[in-house]
């Protein structure tokens, strides 16, 4: 198994920032990409970022690209997620992801909520 904690989220302005934080332990030897998922209230959860652990190959939804930038610290077994110019539309609760390959994720975190006010 693999736990995944998720931290930095909160509540900011339109046009400001956060940067999420999503630290892994357990066996993380069977994790090869991480990523970011979202879900607003009513609405379907959204992929929003993964990052293969090999290569940093990255990969992002439309909706965020040019605005926010996943990362990984190996010897921290942590994913960042940081998000800048930031729309109401944004306002979700986000969760880490693990698992085999981008695409393939069988771990999930409880989730941190990021509101963004107009």
């Amino acid at each position: 198994q693999v736990q995944l904690v998720e931290s930095g989220g909160g509540l900011v302005q339109a046009g400001g920032s956060l940067r999420l934080s999503c630290a892994a332990s357990g066996r993380t030897s069977v994790s090869y990409a991480m990523g970011w998922f979202r879900r607003a209230p009513g609405k379907e959860r959204e992929f929003v970022a993964g990052i293969r652990w090999s290569d940093r190959y990255t990969v992002y939804a439309d909706s965020v690209k040019g605005r926010f930038t996943i990362s990984r610290d190996n010897a921290k077994n942590t994913v960042y997620l940081q998000m800048n110019s930031l729309k109401p539309e944004d306002t979700a609760a986000y969760y880490c992801v693990a698992g085999n390959g981008l695409g393939d994720y069988n771990f999930w975190g409880q989730g941190t909520q990021v509101t963004v006010s107009s």
